[in-house]
């Protein structure tokens, strides 16, 4: 029986066979339902669900939750028996706590009674999903936004970077931009987060971002419940905040500088060839125009060295972006469990928890 690879994002969980080639078996929401029962009604005719988010800005915050979904992924989902589990990979996102790492490694092999485990760094994972051990992702998920360098295979932590925005928090600046032009109509969240995927771009520069501001084509949109809206300038703020974080009220400068800044405080000898293999993932870096606008500003940056993106090989699936971390860990998969370079319910009984420092890395 293949790995399992489980790739466990805020907003999506992505789990599936050790297949390198293929998307995952099983993309799902990371959201659970907790069913809160009123003590005093005796018949159970009062019930609440309560939704539940077991993976908040890319860490695992309600364990409870995070053991019901994989208990659903793995036995249900991809059909693994009680009493005959197989191996498992988990992508580790940038800078997990080890704690955190500790407690996984601990629920997979008490709870779950799998007969092997490893985690990887998702930095690293992804640039093995297109060819290289060496370069630098810029990951733009759904509740946090990492940049990091990575060399021979190994996370450059000294010089990466982690901020808490990401997917969502641009979804509730499209909320906030359409309330203004449409103010008599109260859109749901979920609703703003499809009018992004289908309508957010990126302008192709600042300047050209500053005249859609001027002047704009509409679009009307007719939203589940018959209501209409007008989407102008809206959709170009967006994919402009990731270069201009003042738009989200941040103090920091934009994607492709802080990546320049990020390898700067590395060996120079190492810039061109971290600088010249840097690979965007991520469901939002999937916005209509976001790689053109990259690659400008990159061209135009006064490193003397400049961010050059790598384009995935063609054998590999058109969600690459969105799957490089998934796809990287089935690569890896398929590396570390035949060699035994995975921890085994032997090593985990002898070393206890603390074995995935060791021997995860």
């Amino acid at each position: 029986m293949e790995a399992v690879v489980v790739d466990a994002g805020s907003k999506l969980l992505k789990a599936g066979f050790a297949a390198p080639d293929q998307d995952p078996a099983m993309i799902i929401p990371t959201k659970m339902k907790r069913v809160i029962e009123d003590a005093n009604v005796s018949d159970g005719s009062s019930l609440e669900d309560i939704a539940v988010d077991p993976v908040v800005r890319g860490f695992i915050k309600d364990w409870d939750a995070m053991e019901d979904l994989l208990r659903y992924v793995l036995y249900t989902g991809l059909g693994w028996e009680e009493g005959n589990e197989g191996q498992i990979l988990f992508t580790d996102p940038l800078s997990t706590p080890k704690a955190a790492r500790e407690r996984l490694v601990q629920l997979m092999f008490e709870t779950f009674n799998v007969s092997g485990f490893y985690a990887s760094e998702q930095a690293v994972l992804s640039l093995y999903a297109v060819g290289r051990i060496s370069g630098c992702t810029v990951d733009i998920g759904h509740g946090k936004m990492d940049i990091a360098p990575v060399f021979e295979g190994a996370v450059q932590h000294i010089a990466s970077k982690r901020f808490e925005i990401g997917g969502i928090d641009l979804t509730n600046l499209l909320a906030r931009e359409l309330q203004k032009s449409n103010p008599s109509v109260n859109i749901d969240i979920s609703e703003v987060e499809k009018l992004k995927e289908q309508y957010a771009c990126c302008a192709e520069d600042q300047v050209d971002y500053e005249e859609t501001q001027k002047s704009c084509t509409s679009e009307k949109h007719t939203l589940p419940d018959g209501q209409v809206i007008t989407i102008e300038r809206e959709r170009y703020i967006v994919g402009e905040a990731l270069f201009q974080p003042s738009i989200l009220g941040l103090e920091e400068h934009g994607i492709v500088e802080q990546l320049v800044r990020s390898i700067s405080s590395l060996l120079s000898e190492n810039h061109r060839q971290l600088l010249e293999n840097t690979v965007l993932c991520g469901g939002t870096a999937l916005i209509n125009g976001f790689e053109e606008r990259f690659q400008r500003e990159a061209n135009l940056c006064s490193s003397s060295i400049r961010p050059s993106l790598v384009k995935p090989p063609e054998y590999m699936p058109e969600n690459l972006s969105k799957n490089s971390a998934w796809m990287g860990g089935a690569i890896l998969a398929k590396v570390v469990f035949p060699q035994n370079q995975h921890i085994s319910k032997g090593d985990y009984d002898e070393s206890g928890p603390s074995i995935v420092h060791k021997k995860c890395f």
